[in-house]
């Protein structure tokens, strides 16, 4: 076995238990593994300089073939309605096929960290089969500095080998492709996939279980921090605007997907963006579209054209196009991936059923009923099977990476909100006007506007209405924002129908929905959240 490149020389790979007679490539930085991705046919060097890639038929989470170890430390811990048990037996069969497959192959291996505050993160090694998988998550992940490496000792290790096919009847699983993750050892086994977000979700998974035990609550959303030094948190799915809306160019970026807030505050558990690029144009979003020209970034199956320059609006290899870069590519991002305890705290949803209106605010019953609720829509290709966007409840915003019962981050969030007075807010960036395929998508530079006068404390001086249907406080109008940047019917959803008595229908099955969707709660939480629920009898 041959052990190169820059890389801390007391570990090899089969100290780490994955021996293999290949190459082991370690910790290359971006012009190295561009030599192998090009070498390799993984991947062509784009117009502009980054590099891009295709994921095959996987161009997004294969939620359904992921799987947690069943052991002492998952047994009482884990949220077993909501996570896929694999015997201990299953998963070293699994393992032991890994190692063997992987024996004379070619391995690329980054030493890397999830989470920005040192009292609160992990050292998470990543071996990889694909040079691109190595530089996307070297982008994703923080980089230790070359002294760092030296005592470096993985508390995770993850295994991404794409060319595995797993066995269902060895393995334990659904079919060739899996996920296996023992939260005991701090190990994940990634086979037959291509789809690299797979790899940072893993770390988020493994964080999102281990860091309650500290009181410290882990969190799917993006952090900006704004002149004042008043940060914000926006929780969401994948296509809510996370990333989009936290890359403001007034604001100091934090991080766009997956944060920590312990009682010093919150933190970066991550290093790089992996942000959405369909329909990206330099006009609407500038500085996450600078990132797509350079050097180091990694295009997810965004199609190149005859010059080979990225077409952003072609979706024929998915609607789920991606970059993946470093955070040091947005001009105004945080150097430390730190921030103070935040101000606000605003919960993103894509209602697909044009019902919500584009913000309101939360009373803390209601930020807790619908941080528990996770309504938004599963936007087409980030998962697979999704072809178009489906209502759909997450819980936590998160519930494919939350490994213990959502009442476990409920309970944290809603304390941490109390003790800090956090204002709460809802934000639609989904339709108005009627549902997916009738209505039209809430522009841009309506939801910016809004949420620009949430965060610098201008909505609080509005005049409110209550919702008819979820009891939400609705700016009636933003104070000193004219009619003409802002058209004030947006803000009542039912105006925006040509007809008001389908938009009732529309709500009330709606309300329905969230009502049924909250009985798996009702026994977790106490009278004054069940409280904040909407009213089915206003609905009618």
């Amino acid at each position: 076995m041959a052990d190169v490149g820059p890389r801390n020389r007391e570990h090899t790979l089969a100290e780490s238990g994955f021996p293999t007679r290949g190459t082991a490539h370690w910790n290359l930085r971006a012009p190295e593994l561009y030599e192998h991705i090009v070498c390799r046919d993984e991947g062509r060097i784009a117009d502009g300089g980054a590099i891009a890639v295709e994921t095959g038929r996987h161009t997004g989470r294969s939620a359904s073939d992921k799987f947690i170890v069943a052991n002492d430390a998952s047994a009482d811990a884990v949220w077993w309605d909501n996570n896929q048990a694999m015997e201990r037996e299953a998963f070293d069969r699994l393992l032991e096929d890994f190692r063997e497959h992987a024996v004379d192959r070619d391995l690329f291996v980054q030493d890397l960290i999830g989470g920005a505050d040192p009292d609160n993160r992990v050292n998470a090694r990543v071996i990889c089969e694909y040079a691109w998988h190595s530089l996307f998550i070297r982008n994703l992940l923080i980089r230790p500095e070359r002294e760092e490496l030296a005592g470096y000792t993985p508390q995770l290790t993850i295994i991404d080998l794409p060319s595995f096919k797993a066995d269902p009847a060895r393995h334990g699983c659904h079919c060739e492709t899996v996920i296996a993750c023992d939260l005991e050892r701090g190990l994940v086994l990634i086979g037959g996939t291509s789809y690299a977000g797979e790899m940072k979700k893993s770390v988020f998974t493994f964080l999102n279980f281990v860091l309650p035990e500290k009181s410290v609550m882990p969190m799917h959303c993006s952090a900006n921090v704004g002149r004042d030094g008043a940060s914000a948190v926006f929780f969401g799915l994948s296509g809510t605007g996370k990333t989009t809306l936290s890359a403001d160019p007034d604001r100091v970026l934090v991080g766009d997907d997956e944060h920590g807030w312990s009682d010093a505050g919150i933190f970066n558990f991550e290093g790089g963006c992996y942000a959405k690029t369909i329909r990206l144009s330099k006009e609407s979003e500038p500085a996450i579209f600078a990132t797509t020209e350079r050097f180091g970034t990694v295009l997810e199956n965004v199609v190149l054209d005859d010059e080979r320059r990225p077409d952003f609006d072609d979706a024929s290899l998915t609607e789920n196009t991606r970059c993946a870069y470093p955070l040091d590519f947005i001009p105004n991002a945080s150097q430390t991936g730190l921030a103070p305890h935040p101000n606000a705290i605003v919960m993103l949803t894509a209602d697909a059923f044009g019902v919500l209106p584009p913000i309101a605010r939360l009373t803390p019953a209601q930020a807790m009923y619908h941080f528990l609720s996770g309504y938004t829509a599963k936007v087409a290709g980030t998962e697979k099977g999704v072809v178009e966007p489906q209502a759909t409840f997450s819980t936590c915003f998160g519930a494919p990476f939350m490994p213990r019962h959502p009442a476990v981050y409920g309970n944290l969030l809603r304390e941490l909100i109390a003790h800090h007075g956090v204002d709460c807010w809802l934000v639609n960036t989904g339709w108005t006007g009627g549902a997916y395929g009738v209505g039209n998508r809430i522009p841009l530079t309506a939801t910016r506007t809004l949420l620009a006068a949430a965060l610098d404390g201008s909505l609080g001086e509005a005049a409110y209405r209550t919702d008819a249907n979820f009891g939400l406080a609705v700016p009636l109008a933003v104070p000193g924002i004219d009619d003409a940047i802002l058209d004030p019917t947006i803000l009542d959803p039912r105006a925006t129908w040509s007809d008001p008595h389908a938009y009732d229908r529309q709500a009330r099955k709606l309300v329905e929905m969230f009502i049924a969707n909250f009985a798996t709660f009702e026994t977790h939480v106490d009278a004054e959240i069940l409280s904040a629920a909407p009213a089915l009898q206003k609905a009618a």
